[in-house]
């Protein structure tokens, strides 16, 4: 019985303990079961088709937990290629010349990036850094830019890294207790989302590609808040992805193209974001 209770109910053992009890018991034919294995410790039994539903939960629910518990109640995001390489650095990723002249030439990018994020960061210190928090998806290019860019002037920021046939490690600028890694896309975008005032999109490839237009889905479809989208280098955007067009064939709405900022610098995109919320 609990000491401290006067009712005389006594609580039921945390799970920690119970853990510690099931892997304490003799070894035994039975004991190395993997049915006697704690359901939830049971690392086969949790990567079953059957248990998807389960993990889609989990995986939802541990970066959620964390970031509540961190205090941290809105982030700007930075999408952008994992391809474009530091002022100076290896274009690693270039597989002829032309794509390495290019990516080189891109590299200005990976400045901008850093940039923004350490303007970003600098307006999230003045909430104890618990709005405008940097995000990105944790790896190289330009998500190592702005993990870089926050980490510059000391700020939090946040990596949601996610498991690829090519394994993609974190880039050493996410701050570690903020550095998550997912298996379903799904779930990643969410997270991406959820906190989001704000979304600066470099230029970079399918991914990058894929998240800008989940944003753009949801925003026009009213299924979140509208907040800026920027992107940077007009001339590289208006190449990849012609809005006009689309919304000449009818497939867009008239003025949807509006909700898109094209910026050069990180100043001017900052100065879309102070203006749309009215920053002092």
């Amino acid at each position: 019985m609990n000491p401290h209770d006067k009712t005389g109910w006594t609580p039921l053992p945390h799970s920690d303990e119970d853990l510690k009890r099931a892997r304490s018991v003799p070894d035994t034919p039975q004991t190395r079961s993997d049915t006697y294995r704690l359901a939830w410790d049971d690392e086969t039994f949790m990567t079953r088709r059957e248990l998807r539903p389960v993990r889609l939960q989990l995986e939802l629910l541990k970066p959620e937990m964390a970031l509540a518990e961190r205090g941290i109640r809105s982030t700007v995001i930075l999408f952008g290629g994992a391809r474009i390489p530091e002022p100076g650095g290896e274009a690693w990723a270039a597989k002829n010349e032309q794509q390495k002249t290019n990516l080189e030439k891109n590299s200005r990018y990976y400045a901008e990036a850093r940039k923004f994020a350490r303007l970003c960061s600098e307006q999230s210190a003045k909430s104890y850094y618990r709005e405008y928090v940097v995000v990105t998806g944790g790896g190289p290019g330009v998500m190592e830019a702005g993990n870089r860019g926050a980490a510059d002037c000391g700020a939090p920021t946040i990596g949601l890294n996610i498991v690829l046939p090519h394994e993609q490690a974190p880039n050493v600028y996410v701050t570690p207790e903020l550095c998550f890694n997912f298996h379903y896309f799904a779930i990643r975008k969410m997270h991406f989302m959820m906190r989001a005032k704000a979304m600066a999109v470099f230029p970079g490839g399918f991914g990058t590609m894929d998240e800008l237009f989940e944003g753009l889905t949801l925003i026009q479809t009213g299924r979140m808040e509208r907040v800026p989208v920027i992107l940077f280098g007009k001339a590289f955007w208006e190449k990849a992805i012609n809005l006009s067009f689309l919304a000449e064939q009818g497939t867009i709405s008239p003025g949807d193209e509006q909700l898109i900022s094209y910026v050069e610098t990180a100043e001017d995109a900052w100065g879309h974001i102070a203006a749309f919320y009215k920053l002092g």
